[in-house]
């Protein structure tokens, strides 16, 4: 068994999670469901009775409860991995990645609290006030953006691509005119002010 679990914590080869991610796709897709959780949010409101208030939360919960329960595994799973399933080597992450990031002032991350390299600790430090901003600034932006988009980056880069949807190709490209932006244009002028 304990060799098992030591495979199982090893980083396992990208290709893998993809192909995971294409078969709940699939198979959702011969349900008649749209893989997605960014409506997650919207149904807890609805149950909570937000669709007495707004008709935007007024939807069919019966139709609409697979997705807690998603999420929810989600939730679990992510635990389990956490605690009793973590990898023992730190993230590993292109040297061209590692180079830039220092050039910016951001060290690779070789342990953070809980002895893994994870994430830059100097910049997602929540115990300063930068952090924090950064924190609730970035929840900002991705929960306004995800609905007011009709879905997140991954909603609409694995379903809507798949299903050939026309506004889920313009919102990815937009996406990755974003991230560019950012990358290139923002952050190095941010990240020295937040350190």
């Amino acid at each position: 068994m304990e060799q098992l679990l030591d495979v199982i914590r090893q980083p396992w080869h990208w290709a893998i999670g993809g192909l995971a991610i294409a078969l709940i796709s699939i198979v959702l897709t011969l349900m008649g469901k749209a893989f997605g959780v960014s409506t997650a949010f919207k149904i807890l409101c609805s149950y909570a009775g937000a669709g007495k208030k707004s008709s935007y939360f007024d939807i069919d919960l019966k139709n609409e409860a697979w997705r807690i329960y998603f999420v929810i595994g989600g939730i679990v799973g992510g635990y389990i991995t956490a605690n009793w399933l973590a990898s023992p080597s730190a993230v590993a992450i292109s040297d061209s990645t590692v180079a830039y990031l220092a050039d910016l002032g951001l060290p690779y991350p070789e342990s953070d609290s809980s002895g893994l390299g994870f994430v830059p600790t100097a910049l997602f430090n929540y115990g300063s006030i930068a952090g924090i901003i950064l924190a609730l600034i970035g929840g900002f932006f991705v929960g306004f953006g995800s609905r007011y988009g009709e879905g997140c980056t991954s909603g609409h880069a694995i379903t809507g691509l798949a299903h050939f949807q026309l506004p889920s190709l313009v919102t990815v490209i937009g996406f990755f005119i974003g991230g560019l932006i950012m990358t290139w244009f923002v952050l190095p002028y941010l990240i020295p002010q937040l350190l």
